[in-house]
Formats: structure tokens, C-alpha cells, sequence
């Protein structure tokens, strides 16, 4: 019988790595878990938390104008980009040490280096190899920036946490929820921000009335919309501003060009080529439903097998992984029905079928769909407007699709969520009382369809 250092030896301790590491170790498992950059990966340093820090922040400005149609008046109120920078860097810093302790408190034998895989049953980090039975690959993924003309000169998401200094102007390139957030984190906290997208309307893939509500309200937030357009060369000037050329003719000066156009696997310098692990033409680990790679020994979680780029789905693979190989059992992952949010301002939630989607895949459907002004806002004297929408299957009366864009539309959608999971009928939501007054009450109120 073959003898190894480890059980399991885990590349990357992002969120699913770090869970499948515990869980494994919980099992009694002997766990490796290698990283070379930062406890917590993409989400805890550079995506999920610090961002959602940095939208809170941005929402302040505006609160504290909306309050004085509440009778209090907020005078002399500035901004200290250092101070939310270095709180972010203190809380970060704060959840690197419980993921520290997460780690070695189960068991796991936590290794601070750059894993690279030499054999099937091998990783090699630094000058040290260690042999192991099964390798787990979960190193999330990468920023991706187009190659052109001056594109040295412009930042991803993994640089815009840490700016020394806040930018008066920025340029926003990309559609996707990134570019979206930070357009109204930046134009939040005062910059003059410029969306930039190649394409028609920003958000593919989410429901079309949706993204046409989103980028009206969006655009009343103070972020220029520039569609069907993309920066052709980016030059900086003796002053040290930014200029870009775009396809359209433009020119737009900026201190600052955020890419958010996408982010890869990052699978590069891992070895996987040389034990011949298959990958996509994107670099992405192809895995069966096991999560197993074309070699046997090794497997894949998370960002890195673009399945679903969404961190609580990296940290359910990582589960079912370990229960499939240490608990025996089943290593399937329901990828229907996955709440998600967009904390653009105002945000996102939505969970289920898109209006599009639903039409493809249903006979007969409905949709209901209601557009008001907050409650809140009619004394704020906001012009921020609330967007709510239900698709049901008129066959099984069963709500197939549920999408909002208002304050606090990710808190709401949780919840239905789990009502959708549970397979509720437009009947179970129409016999539930609503709490009022509140905004979400208006998707147990709904009673005639629009459509």
C-alpha cells in the first residue's frame, strides 16, 4: 500500500480550498493546504468583502443629503479615502488571522509558498516536494485585462481595494457585476465616473427589464453610460492623468481606468500540463461530476472549473467533494435556483428563471412585475424608483423566477430563495401575509399579471 505525507493536499485557501480542507480534516484526513498570496482568497481580499465595505461607504453621501427631508441637516461632511482604505486593510487583516486559525485549529498543516503539481501523486512548493493522495486544485481566478495599446497604464479589481490616493475622475471599463458595483462605489464616494461597455446594455445574461431598469437608475446615481463603445489605446499624459481613445471617436481623461472585462481561471504555472490534466480553451480544469480531473488523483473546485463564479458555490463543491470522498456521500451540487445579488446602487437580487429563459423553457407563463417609489423616499425627495418582478409556470402555478432591483434586494432574495427551493406556487405566495409597511411586501401582494 502506497505511503504519502498527505491525505489531501489543497492549492489555494480561497473559500472552497479552505472548506475542504476543514471538512476533510474533520474526517480525519491528513490535510496540506498551500497558498501563496492571502488567507481567504479572491473573496476576503479582493472581491466580496472589501467590496461590499466599500458600498456601504458610498452610500453615505447620499443618506446624508436624503436626511434632510427627515429634518436633519448634515453640514461640513467630507470624505478620508485613507481612513476606509486602512479600516478595510485592519478588517481584512482581522479575517486573514481567523482563516490562520480556522486552518490549524482543524488539523490542517497550512504551507506558505506557490504549489506547483510535478507528478500525479506530487506537489512541489519552493524547494520542498510533498507527496500526497489526492490533490485538490482551488485556486479561484484571475483578473483578465485585453491586451492594447497603453494597457499598462490602467488597474483591475485586485489593485482598486489599495489606491494611494482617491481619483476626482475614473473610467470604468466592462458590463459585468463588477464593473457595475464599482461605477457606484466610485461615483458614491464623489468621483465623476464613466461606464464604458462594448455591448448594447450592460449585465448579460440577467433578465432584460431588469438591466433596462438597472441602468436608468443607475445613470440617476451620477455614472455616465457609455454603450457600444471600448477604449482603443489609453496614453498618460506629462501631468500624469490618463487619456483614452475610444472606438467612437472620444477622448476621455481620467486619474484613474478600472478593467473589470472578466476574470479567469488561474490555472497558469500550476504544472497541470505536465501530469496531463485537461484544461478548457479559457484555462478553466475540465471535471466530471465528481469534480475529478482527466487524472485520476487530482480534482477541482471554485472559480478555477468556471462552473458558477460565486463564492458560497465554491464553498458548497468543497462539502460535497469531501463527503463524496471521506463520508461517502453524494458529490452532486445543485446549481439550479442560486440566489445572487449585484450591489450596484440600488441593487440587485434576483433568483430563478429570467423572463427570457422562462419563455424558452415554459409553455404558458406569467409574469408579474411592479415599479413604486420607496416609502423612504418620499420624504428623502429621492428619485431612486424600486423594480420587483415574479415569473410563474402557468402549468404547475409554481413561481419559476423572482428579481428585484431596490435597497436591500440581496437581504430580500434570500429568503425567497429558499422558497423557491422548497417549490413554492404563486397560490402559497398570494396566502402569505405581507409585513407592512415594507418593500417586500409587494411580492405577496402581487395579484394581477402584467403579462
Amino acid at each position: 500500500m502506497a505511503h504519502f505525507d498527505y491525505d489531501l493536499f489543497v492549492i489555494g485557501a480561497g473559500s472552497g480550498g479552505v472548506r475542504a480542507g476543514r471538512m476533510a480534516a474533520a474526517e480525519g484526513v491528513k490535510v496540506a493546504v498551500a497558498e501563496d498570496r492571502y488567507l481567504g482568497g479572491t473573496c476576503v481580499n479582493v472581491g466580496c468583502v472589501p467590496k461590499k465595505l466599500y458600498v456601504y461607504a458610498s452610500h453615505y453621501a447620499e443618506s446624508f443629503h436624503e436626511a434632510a427631508g427627515f429634518g436633519l441637516q448634515a453640514e461640513g461632511v467630507t470624505f478620508d479615502w485613507p481612513t476606509l482604505r486602512d479600516n478595510k486593510k485592519q478588517e481584512i487583516g482581522r479575517l486573514n488571522g481567523i482563516y490562520t486559525r480556522l486552518l490549524e485549529n482543524s488539523g490542517c498543516d497550512l504551507i506558505n509558498g506557490r504549489a506547483e503539481v510535478v507528478g500525479e501523486h506530487e506537489v512541489r512548493v519552493g524547494d520542498t516536494t510533498y507527496t500526497a493522495e489526492r490533490i485538490l486544485v482551488a485556486t479561484g481566478g484571475w483578473p483578465f485585462i485585453p491586451d492594447f495599446e497603453g494597457n499598462e497604464h490602467v488597474i483591475s479589481s485586485n489593485e482598486v481595494f489599495d489606491l494611494e490616493h482617491f481619483p476626482q475622475d475614473v473610467l470604468v471599463v466592462g458590463g459585468g457585476y463588477i464593473a457595475v458595483e464599482f461605477a457606484g462605489i466610485f461615483a458614491g464616494l464623489g468621483a465623476r465616473t464613466e461606464l464604458i461597455y462594448r455591448g448594447d446594455l450592460f449585465l448579460r445574461g440577467f433578465d432584460q427589464e431588469v438591466r433596462e431598469f438597472t441602468a436608468q437608475e443607475v445613470a440617476k446615481k451620477g455614472v455616465g453610460l457609455n454603450f457600444n463603445c471600448n477604449i482603443e489605446r489609453v496614453e498618460k499624459l506629462p501631468s500624469g492623468r490618463l487619456q483614452a481613445h475610444l472606438t467612437d471617436g472620444r477622448v476621455l481623461d481620467a486619474d484613474q481606468i478600472l478593467y473589470a472585462t472578466g476574470r479567469v481561471p488561474n490555472t497558469q504555472g500550476l504544472g497541470l500540463d505536465t501530469v496531463g490534466v485537461a484544461l478548457q480553451n479559457n484555462g478553466a480544469i475540465v471535471v466530471n461530476d465528481s469534480f475529478q480531473t482527466s487524472v485520476p488523483s487530482v480534482y477541482a473546485i471554485g472559480d478555477v472549473i468556471d462552473r458558477v463564479q460565486l463564492t458560497p458555490v465554491a464553498l458548497a463543491e468543497g462539502m460535497a467533494l469531501v463527503r463524496h470522498l471521506y463520508a461517502k456521500g453524494n458529490p452532486a451540487v445543485d446549481y439550479e435556483l442560486i440566489p445572487t445579488a449585484v450591489f450596484c446602487q440600488p441593487n440587485i437580487g434576483t433568483v430563478g428563471l429570467s423572463e427570457e429563459q422562462a419563455r424558452e423553457r415554459f409553455d404558458e407563463i406569467q409574469v408579474y412585475s411592479s415599479e413604486f417609489r420607496a416609502m423612504k423616499h418620499t420624504l428623502s425627495g429621492s428619485e431612486e424608483r424600486t423594480l420587483m418582478k415574479m415569473i410563474v409556470d402557468v402549468k404547475t402555478d409554481r413561481v419559476v423566477g423572482v428579481h428585484m432591483v431596490g435597497a436591500d434586494a440581496g437581504e430580500i432574495i434570500q429568503g425567497i430563495g429558499v422558497a423557491l427551493k422548497a417549490g413554492a406556487t404563486k397560490a402559497v405566495f398570494d396566502s402569505t401575509i405581507g409585513i407592512h409597511p415594507t418593500a417586500a411586501e409587494e411580492f405577496v401582494t402581487m395579484r394581477q399579471p402584467v403579462r
